[in-house]
């Protein structure tokens, strides 16, 4: 039988978000949602930039992971791109400030414009390198 602790601590967290750790971009918004679950592990994070990571092993395709956010709920719903967004914001207390971009009029809008991001966050991600001499 599990213990009362252990089994707690298996179900604390909230979402496991697929994220790409070679991105400078998705790297600030880790370490931002780190910082605001405060070591409660309510968000578990996956790296797909890991040579390690098998997206098949969380029944997902490696080349839709890549594209956009992914994340997995306890109950094994899959959500993605602003969805995603949401539930990791509401898994460490914050959900208030992405309550809007569910709001009927604007969700449409929020959800195109994370698209649009999705899209473009390679390019913006070399524009983010550093092209200066001293590496800084």
């Amino acid at each position: 039988m599990i213990g009362k602790d252990i089994m707690r601590s298996m179900i604390e967290w909230r979402i496991r978000l697929f994220v790409d750790g070679a991105c400078p971009i998705c790297q600030y918004e880790l370490r931002w949602l780190r910082f605001l679950d405060r070591g409660r592990g309510r968000i578990v994070f996956e790296d797909i930039s890991d040579a390690s990571f098998e997206a098949s092993r969380f029944g997902l395709d490696h080349n839709r992971v890549t594209r956009y956010l992914h994340g997995v709920l306890p109950d094994g719903r899959y959500v993605r791109s602003m969805e995603a967004f949401r539930h990791a914001y509401a898994a460490v207390g914050w959900g208030w400030l992405l309550a809007p971009t569910s709001w009927p009029g604007l969700q449409q809008s929020f959800d195109a414009g994370y698209r649009v991001f999705a899209q473009i966050r390679y390019w913006l991600r070399r524009r983010a390198t550093c092209k200066c001499n001293s590496g800084r």
